[in-house]
């Protein structure tokens, strides 16, 4: 938007005075790569890159980020806002996070936007005084980022504000209806958030975020999106109309600590391979273990068999395999319990390793 390209973008000359701008998102360089290579459409695109915002440093929102995302462009069909949201909301869950909340409101067409901004700038001249400092320019300039605002002087003011949602075409208000039964058909319940207008002036019709449930933070939005159906035209392209969303993986992370999704494992490996014969054999046993989906690790630097064994002991694992010389020409190796004191060792064939620890493990 407008006002978050003079306030927000990281701007700079570099020491050959160049006048550089850095990505703040991603969905405007994914469109400029559809105007230049003319794909087929529909084209469904995801991206993983840093973005960069000049602003105060707060918690999940930093001056660089880290963000992945979605974009389908070539269809303006209801249903496509419908996919689009469904496969984020599928990602959050694969994710673990499970405490969030999908809402949902619509930006209508840019005709509906023109008659509902000046109800909305009407409405705010009148309580322009309650508003947060950092917000009254904004009135004037860019109304509709007053609902935007995360200020809580503003919050308060804006919580009654005219909704847009009274202000639609029938177009508009078909097409919410759509992505709204599309949505409730496969399970999901949106929340209707009539002042959800997103932070870039490109979004029409559809917009949503995924909020998390237990992150007490004005900041705390984890997922966004909606459709942009003037975007592709704007920067040079043919009316294309499209749909995508971005996710702040740092708001994720602080998102799945607060639900405990991330829970370290008590063992950080499940074998630890002792080895005095050299190395060479450890080497061939870890890549042979970890090939069958076991977490292993190793020494270093041919240390003696107690040191290996002190080291085994710190990893956690709950099992050692030892080779020495005897083991080495005999073709086997010793598996030691370690979690268990005064638990029996096993002598396993060297080629029964494997199969062997999956068998102990528990492993599929």
């Amino acid at each position: 938007g407008a006002d978050a390209v003079r306030k927000e973008m990281y701007d700079f000359h570099d020491k050959g005075g160049q006048h550089i701008a850095l990505r703040p998102e991603g969905t405007a360089s994914v469109v400029r790569a559809f105007v230049q290579h003319h794909p087929m459409t529909p084209w469904k695109v995801w991206y993983a890159t840093p973005a960069f915002r000049y602003e105060n440093a707060q918690a999940g929102r930093f001056r660089q980020h880290h963000q992945v995302g979605l974009e389908l462009l070539g269809t303006a069909d209801p249903e496509a806002d419908v996919e689009v949201i469904a496969v984020a909301a599928e990602f959050l869950a694969e994710l673990g996070l499970r405490q969030v909340e999908l809402q949902i409101n619509t930006m209508g067409t840019p005709e509906d936007r023109i008659r509902y901004v000046e109800v909305l700038q009407r409405w705010l001249r009148e309580r322009v005084g309650y508003l947060d400092p950092d917000d009254r320019d904004r009135v004037e300039v860019h109304p509709m980022r007053v609902l935007d605002s995360k200020r809580r002087a503003t919050r308060q003011v804006t919580a009654d504000a005219p909704a847009i949602s009274d202000h639609l075409s029938t177009e508009s208000e078909a097409h919410f209806s759509r992505v709204l039964e599309g949505l409730r058909a496969l399970g999901i319940e949106p929340t209707l958030a009539p002042r959800l207008v997103r932070g870039f002036d490109y979004y029409t019709h559809t917009t949503f975020e995924f909020v998390p449930t237990l992150v007490d933070n004005a900041q705390a939005t984890i997922l966004g999106g909606g459709r942009y159906d003037g975007l592709v035209e704007e920067l040079g392209g043919p009316p294309t109309p499209g749909i995508g969303f971005g996710s702040g993986i740092e708001r994720l992370l602080i998102a799945c600590d607060a639900e405990g999704v991330f829970t370290t494992p008590k063992e950080a490996v499940d074998v630890f391979v002792v080895d005095v014969t050299g190395g060479a054999v450890a080497r061939d046993i870890t890549r042979e273990l970890r090939a069958a989906g076991i977490r292993c690790d190793r020494a270093f630097d041919q240390r003696a068999m107690r040191a290996q064994m002190k080291a085994a002991d710190r990893s956690g694992a709950p099992y050692a395999v030892i080779v020495g010389d005897q083991e080495l020409s005999e073709g086997v190796v010793t598996v030691r319990p370690l979690a268990e004191f005064g638990a029996e060792q096993t002598t396993v064939d060297r080629a029964a390793v494997a199969s062997h620890l999956r068998d102990v493990l528990s492993i599929g």
